[in-house]
């Protein structure tokens, strides 16, 4: 790879956001489906934006879920993705579990936005799902101390659909991502479910390191994941290597991850140990969006469709898969015309986001280059400017 072939920093950004909007708007009008059933759906595998699940009739299919998914439109992944990019353009700073209660609350609960699958200007608190009002059940009506409100929540994925702006923060150095995402996924999410957050904004900030690989963010993603995390990843990782085609390595990585999910075979149907805490379980999404960079080798198109097409909770799979994807490759990588869909259709300029996160990226560098030298100067005077 040659200097001029290395994305910038804010390229990386956009790619990712972008990568990541898009993959969510690919993966909603076949989320919680099997792959067998998608393509009895759909005539064959889904290679590109798809209207809803049951056509005309979305309003009534479902009554507990009645959603537009589909036809472009993102889903709760993306609100609060750009939910937390608001809230880093507010503090301007490394953010932690107090910034959620602070700062994420309000933006969900009193800042109406367009939702596109409700078709209308609604607050975010009425579209996100069960796991995500729990944020504002405990810390604005709980008033839990921050840190550990996310204990006693469902253990899902929640938390970590929306963290790639804090591993794009943190671009290339995983281990300040991860520790940051654990920390504000402390207000949200406990167990594995917390893991996840920091490991995928891990993997984010080793997609931007220059050079990174697809074999290069899951290594990182192992060096820090903990627990049936670190074993879910592995298993995948290894299932994955044998495949470069998304349609062999369906049934190969869920039988992979299934020891280490505990929502169990039927997706609408979980288990009784379904989402409950544990050292030994993972979250599904993570280690499969991992498994698909892999078998995809990072190229945007193969990674997110193979995340779409695996079914289960695929939209926030294709969330993940696509952000890493965007982040290792920039805007180029993510097709222009589904992008351009994805934001016609679903009423939201994708671009603002990624600039304001990028602006807020420079300056928090900086802030962190000005904190090492404070420190780098403490440390010289307390050891009277000896090296040990």
């Amino acid at each position: 790879m040659t200097h001029q072939s290395i994305p910038s920093l804010d390229d990386r950004i956009t790619g990712s956001l972008l990568g990541a909007a898009v993959g969510d708007a690919l993966g909603g009008p076949v989320e919680g489906y099997t792959p067998e059933q998608i393509v009895e759906r759909h005539g064959g595998r889904v290679t590109g934006i798809v209207g809803p699940w049951n056509g005309t009739d979305w309003r009534t299919a479902r009554p507990i879920a009645p959603y537009h998914k589909g036809d472009g439109h993102v889903t709760d992944d993306t609100l609060m993705t750009h939910a937390l990019i608001r809230v880093y353009e507010k503090v301007r700073d490394h953010l932690d579990a107090y910034a959620v209660a602070e700062h994420l609350v309000p933006e969900l609960m009193d800042r109406t936005v367009w939702i596109p699958e409700l078709e209308a200007e609604a607050l975010p608190l009425q579209r996100i799902f069960l796991a995500e009002k729990w944020i504002v059940t405990r810390l604005h009506y709980g008033h839990a101390d921050p840190r550990e409100a996310g204990t006693g929540n469902i253990v899902n994925c929640g938390a970590a659909m929306y963290m790639a702006p804090v591993g794009l923060v943190n671009a290339a150095n995983p281990p300040a991502a991860y520790a940051e995402a654990l920390d504000i996924a402390g207000a949200h999410q406990s167990s594995y479910g917390r893991e996840a957050a920091g490991v995928f904004a891990a993997a984010v900030a080793a997609a931007c390191v220059p050079g990174a690989t697809p074999g290069s963010v899951v290594e990182a993603a192992l060096s820090l994941a903990k627990d049936g995390t670190r074993a879910a990843i592995e298993a995948v990782a290894e299932t994955a290597a044998a495949h470069r085609d998304f349609e062999t390595a369906l049934a190969p990585l869920r039988r992979a991850v299934a020891p280490f999910d505990s929502v169990g075979p039927d997706y609408r149907r979980p288990s009784l140990d379904a989402r409950r805490p544990s050292r030994l379980h993972a979250i599904e999404e993570l280690p499969i969006a991992l498994g698909m960079l892999l078998v995809g080798e990072g190229d945007y198109r193969r990674t997110v469709l193979g995340a779409v097409n695996y079914g289960r909770d695929c939209d926030s799979i294709a969330t993940m898969a696509g952000a890493i994807s965007g982040a290792l490759h920039g805007e180029s990588a993510v097709p222009a015309e589904w992008a351009k869909q994805v934001a016609e259709a679903s009423r939201l300029d994708l671009h603002a986001p990624a600039a304001a996160l990028a602006r807020v990226t420079h300056e928090v560098f900086l802030r962190d280059v000005r904190r090492r030298e404070a420190h780098a100067s403490a440390y010289a005077a307390l050891t009277g400017g000896t090296s040990r």
